[in-house]
């Protein structure tokens, strides 16, 4: 090699600064505490007073939207997260689901594929609001509810509801109609509640999730 060749080396230096797949994964100790707040949040909405409509085989509650906030303020994977740790703690025996119940029947009942839904919800719900540009609005916020917060838990929970229950797809679907109005006002509330949370405090927005 002559004096004059360029000297190369594959041993680049990695910037500390770069994201990767690792640190976004990681849950540190604020992580863990917005996501048990958010898990809290949901419990409470849980335990406010359920309604049973018709023909309905799931009350009416305000679970889902502690789902939507969750997933639109912490972001899909904390969303989820927040979702998860809320429905372990069903699982235990807490009395934090509809209705003041728990354990292990809920999770195998006719309203099992809402409570798996949570998960994905929030996931989507998180993973939407994630992919917002420029300013959050109230409008781009809405959308993302009423996928991740309403299509989703009910791509998931009237199917499960359908199969265990041994009803027809159609029957499911038609009794399901009597959440939507309550569903709908819950994604108005999260939009309004997370485009004024977002502006008060923009460390809370997607844009500083993304850095």
């Amino acid at each position: 090699m002559s004096a004059t060749e360029p000297v190369t080396t594959t041993d680049a230096t990695p910037d500390p600064s770069a994201p990767s797949a690792r640190r976004r994964f990681t849950v540190t100790a604020p992580d863990a505490a917005r996501i048990a707040s958010f898990a809290a949040l949901i419990c409470v909405l849980a335990l406010t007073p359920a309604i049973s409509v018709g023909s309905a085989l799931a009350p009416i509650t305000l679970q889902t939207l502690g789902v939507m906030l969750a997933g639109a303020l912490l972001g899909w994977w904390r969303g989820a997260l927040a979702a998860v740790t809320y429905l372990l703690l069903a699982l235990a025996g807490l009395p934090v689901l509809a209705g003041g119940t728990g354990g292990v029947e809920p999770f195998v009942g006719p309203t099992a594929g809402y409570l798996y839904g949570f998960v994905l919800g929030a996931a989507a719900t998180g993973w939407l609001v994630d992919r917002i540009r420029g300013r959050v609005t109230a409008p781009k916020v809405l959308g993302a509810a009423l996928v991740g917060g309403v299509a989703v838990i009910y791509a998931v929970g009237i199917p499960v509801s359908a199969a265990v229950a041994g009803i027809p797809l159609s029957t499911a679907i038609t009794g399901s109609w009597v959440f939507l109005p309550g569903d709908l006002l819950k994604a108005v509330l999260t939009a309004l509640v997370v485009a004024a949370v977002v502006r008060a405090y923009p460390p809370a927005g997607p844009a500083a999730r993304r850095r």
